[in-house]
């Protein structure tokens, strides 16, 4: 996905040095006058950011010292557990020494943009929004697959048509979390078509669908971006796309990352069940970026915490 200034997002590349190359997004907004500090932190979306009530996540989970079935919830952690952290904060799925933690997550496995509204309205029902909650947000690659997987029997120009509407769907829910008083990280979906679920995209390859699967997404998240509310204190932006084609682009080429692999899934099973003994045999010992086809890795997971951390603590909440 190429960058693009819309609606005046400005989405400009950096480096930082916090787990290697990560890339951060500037929000616009002017300049942070005091250090803003959660009290809670608010997990909406999708199985990105969800922990299962027995410690599993959608990633390659750690294993409890000793055993090959429990799952060591607070290693391996996933983006949403490394922001609360910085603020000395827990999940109740995985409360660690936190006594009766207040965060909360309402993401769920197989979420859309249009189950995001029915998350807020039960958040709703539970209390409600404070000034020094932060809620993240990460949701969208369902729907761009579900929107994939009707083609060709659907053009692809109506295709990009409801993955339009899906992406302002979006941007309207997080200017409602905004407005009712939150302040919200929200995230970029990554270019699903260099994910392993595009299939062959090697020099030469005839498969249409990493074309198609990547247009889609550009739509997705620039529909987003342009109708977010840009006032740069409420909401956040983590350019978690712009980070994952940077890094696959520099691995395709031969050049150094963090990863040895950014083609191939490192699971040998299905997500939420995948642990260190359960990779491919040359993901074992190596560091991949994709669990399966579309799901982060730990390693993976930990540059997205990066991008939301650093944005959390930049921006001029």
């Amino acid at each position: 996905m190429k960058s693009s200034n819309v609606n005046g997002w400005g989405r400009v590349a950096l480096l930082a040095g916090v787990l290697g190359s990560a890339l951060l997004a500037s929000c616009g907004g002017g300049e942070q006058v005091s250090t803003f500090t959660a009290t809670r932190v608010i997990a909406f979306g999708d199985e990105s950011s969800l922990i299962n009530s027995n410690g599993s996540k959608y990633t390659v989970n750690a294993l409890a010292s000793g055993s090959t079935t429990a799952f060591q919830c607070d290693s391996n952690p996933i983006w949403v557990q490394s922001v609360a952290a910085i603020y000395g904060l827990a999940f109740p799925q995985c409360p660690g020494t936190i006594a009766d933690p207040s965060s909360r997550i309402y993401a769920f496995n197989g979420a859309k943009v249009a189950d995001l509204s029915d998350e807020i309205s039960q958040h709703l029902t539970n209390g409600g929004f404070a000034s020094s909650d932060l809620v993240t947000v990460f949701i969208g690659v369902n729907d761009v697959i579900a929107q994939f997987q009707q083609y060709p029997g659907v053009g692809e120009d109506q295709l990009l048509v409801n993955v339009d509407a899906a992406g302002v769907a979006l941007a309207n829910q997080v200017n409602r979390i905004a407005s009712l008083g939150a302040k919200v990280l929200i995230t970029t979906i990554p270019d699903l078509g260099l994910t392993p679920f595009a299939g062959d995209r090697s020099a030469g390859s005839t498969n249409s669908s990493p074309g198609v699967l990547s247009r889609l997404s550009a739509r997705f998240n620039d529909a987003m971006l342009a109708n977010l509310t840009n006032d740069g204190r409420k909401i956040g932006l983590i350019q978690l796309d712009e980070y994952l084609s940077a890094v696959d682009k520099t691995t395709q080429a031969g050049n150094f990352t963090l990863y040895a692999n950014t083609t191939l899934a490192s699971c040998s099973v299905a997500l939420p069940n995948c642990t260190p003994n359960t990779l491919v045999s040359a993901a074992v010992g190596a560091v991949w970026l994709w669990a399966d086809d579309r799901h982060l890795t730990p390693t993976g997971q930990a540059a997205l915490a990066s991008l939301a951390v650093t944005r959390a603590q930049n921006n001029p909440f």
